[in-house]
């Protein structure tokens, strides 16, 4: 199986505390999500919800020609106010192994995501992914960089 890495980084201009409050719960991220992924969480949490080792998490996803999708996370390691993983547990992929990493530094928090992953089906999955799924998973962060841009200004203003 062909596993893939990719590294995301970004500088948000708000105290450590509240990068962790608005990260660890688990229905902020469908703010992250493009609308056209169709991205909602199914599990029974409520904006008081925070991540914790062992949290499953499952969602509604349309990723590619408008198919509908389940997929099911489990969220397998935190470190308060340091870095969470995620895994997907149920889902379109082979393999999600996805870090998110807080480092604390003058004037805000820098987050790093480092993303392995895989794609079934050998080799029709490395043609997917180097035809759609790649592009795709970087249109997703490109996306959650500026809804993080967004948010992050209303929460200044």
């Amino acid at each position: 199986m062909k596993t893939y890495r990719l590294e995301f980084e970004h500088n948000l201009p708000i105290p450590l505390a509240e990068t962790r409050d608005f990260f660890t719960s688990p229905l902020n991220l469908a703010k992250l999500t493009p609308p056209k992924m169709g991205f909602v969480v199914t599990s029974p949490y409520d904006a008081n919800s925070k991540i914790y080792e062992g949290m499953i998490i499952t969602y509604k996803i349309t990723p590619l020609f408008g198919v509908k999708m389940n997929w099911m996370t489990e969220i397998t390691h935190v470190k308060d106010q340091q870095y969470f993983v995620d895994e997907q547990r149920f889902g379109p992929y082979a393999l999600w192994h996805h870090e998110h990493h807080f480092t604390e530094i003058k004037g805000g928090v820098h987050m790093k995501d480092i993303l392995n992953y895989a794609i079934p089906y050998s080799v029709i999955g490395r043609m997917a992914n180097k035809l759609l799924v790649a592009k795709q998973i970087k249109q997703i962060f490109d996306y959650r960089t500026k809804a993080i841009n967004e948010l992050f200004g209303v929460y200044r203003k």
